[in-house]
Parts: structure tokens; sequence; C-alpha cells
């Protein structure tokens, strides 16, 4: 057993649940920097005697996963109040699914309202539908939840199901892939997020057959911002490059990759060696390769 298993242990055995309401006192000690409190032993000080010995020890069990205490409960005001026994309950569930104490740092600093969900209705239905709708082995939990944190804190019903039932729709069949390697599709909105994208692409002259093939060839697309992706790049395209659509119906990853930092860098570069250089080789090579085939082309 853990050391920080065994504290939280002891400190769900010795204080009384449900916590009681954050004092004053308390919530402005989280103005403070947590990590400098704990390296000043500021919550022992006589200066913080008020505050109880339970709201120490919950930002001490915090810091010592390696979590931002003071952002954890900012951005999860439950936490202000949920007992000691109900976080334990939280990773002790987790861990009974494969995670380990390692994880927890990255899971809960991006997503806290996992603290407080509640294992039955939450937290249960989403490895039930990892394994039953997305066909991943328990054994694999681990993986893909590290992969995309955000799905502990969806509604299956709500979130889930309604965006892996619109991506098989449109074309997503490899669960495998969907699974492991774009799980932050099914955390993405189908009304505010997916469908929108699809309907931008249809905008800028592509059918909707053809924007469709597009995220499936990429599906990166679909996590693209509209305004700082999507429209700079392609008024660069179109304007600056003349290139043309079917360009990029065969390389949709062109959104891929940075404008300022490989696109113009690139194509300035063609356009003064007065070369000719298929959009997919000039922006995927690496810089020795980009460099040699210039000097083929220029001789």
């Amino acid at each position: 057993m853990s050391s920080f298993h065994s504290c939280l242990c002891f400190s769900v055995q010795k204080l009384p649940s449900p916590s009681p309401s954050p004092s004053e006192q308390e919530m402005s000690l989280l103005s403070t920097k947590p990590k400098s409190i704990l390296q000043k032993n500021l919550l022992y000080q006589p200066t913080h005697k008020n505050i109880s010995l339970q709201f120490k020890e919950k930002i001490l069990c915090l810091e010592i996963m390696g979590v931002d205490s003071g952002k954890a409960l900012s951005q999860n005001p439950c936490l202000h109040t949920a007992s000691l026994h109900t976080i334990h309950s939280i990773i002790t569930f987790l861990q009974s699914k494969g995670l380990h104490q390692k994880d927890f740092a990255r899971i809960f600093g991006m997503c806290p309202r996992i603290l407080t969900s509640d294992i039955r209705s939450d937290l249960n239905p989403v490895f039930n539908f990892l394994s039953k709708d997305l066909r991943v082995p328990e054994s694999n939990f681990r993986r893909v939840i590290n992969k995309c944190p955000r799905l502990l804190i969806c509604s299956v019903k709500d979130q889930l199901n309604p965006a892996l039932f619109y991506l098989q729709r449109l074309g997503f069949r490899d669960l495998h892939h969907l699974a492991y390697q774009d799980p932050i599709l099914l955390v993405s909105s189908v009304e505010n997020t997916l469908i929108p994208k699809l309907e931008y692409l249809v905008s800028l002259g592509f059918s909707r057959n053809e924007a469709v093939e597009m995220t499936l060839r990429c599906p990166g697309l679909f996590t693209f911002s509209i305004d700082n992706n999507f429209k700079p790049k392609f008024e660069y395209f179109s304007q600056e490059m003349g290139g043309e659509l079917d360009e990029l119906t065969e390389f949709p990853q062109y959104f891929a990759f940075s404008l300022e930092k490989r696109i113009k860098p690139r194509h300035n570069e063609v356009v003064q060696s007065g070369v000719s250089i298929p959009l997919p080789l000039m922006l995927k090579t690496t810089d020795e390769e980009f460099k040699e085939m210039i000097r083929q082309e220029t001789r």
C-alpha cells in the first residue's frame, strides 16, 4: 500500500464525514499558491490554526498526488465540501480499473471534477461504455483514460453515445482507432464542434462527401479552431500558394502543420528556388530531406 494511500485511509478514519463548509479563512487560503503554502508550512502555522484539519489534509493529499490544489478547488467548487472519504473512494475505484497512482496528477489536474463524481452514476457507466461500445479490454482502460481523461467527466447518455453514433454514421468504423488514437472526438460536442467543423469545410467549397472523406483521412480536423487554424491557413493556401481544392482533398493533413513555422517557410523557399514540389512532400519531409529535394530540383 503506498504512503499516500495510507495517508488517505488514516485521514478518513479520524475525520468526520461529511466535511463542514469551508470558512472564509479557508477560502482566502486558496488565493495563495498551494505548493508554496506547503513548502513554507503555512497550513500548520499559528495564523491558520482555525482552518479545519480536514481542509488542510485535503489540500495536502491533492498536493501529494501532484495536483495543484488551488486550481483544482477553483475549477471544482464541490471539492470544498467533499470529504476525504469521497476522494479516497474515487481513487480506490480508479485503481480497481487499472489506473496507477502516478497517473492521477495529470488526470485530476486536467479534470478535477472527477474527484467529486458519483461512482455508480458517473464513472461506472463510462467504463461500461469503453468495454461494451468501444470493446476496450479492462487491461487497456488505463491506456485510454490516460489518452483522454475527459472521458471520465462525460455523460454516456448525453455525450459519448451521441458522439459515437454520429462518428460511425460519418464512416468512422475503426473502434480501436477511436479508442486509442482519437478518443478526443468522443468528448467533442456533436452540435457545437463536430457538425460546425464539417459545415465549415463545406463552406470552403468542398462537397459534403469530400469534407467527410477529409475528416476520415485526418480526424484531427475536428479538433482544429476555425478562426485560428482553418481560416488563416486556407487563406494562405488559396491566395498566396494559389492551391486547388483537390490538393487539400488529397492531403487534408495540411491543416495540421504550423502556418508560421512550416507552411510559410517551406512555401517561400520553394518559390525562391523556382521549383515545383507536391504539397505532401513540401510539408511532410524532414528539413534535411526538404533541402535535398530543393537541391535535386535546381540542378
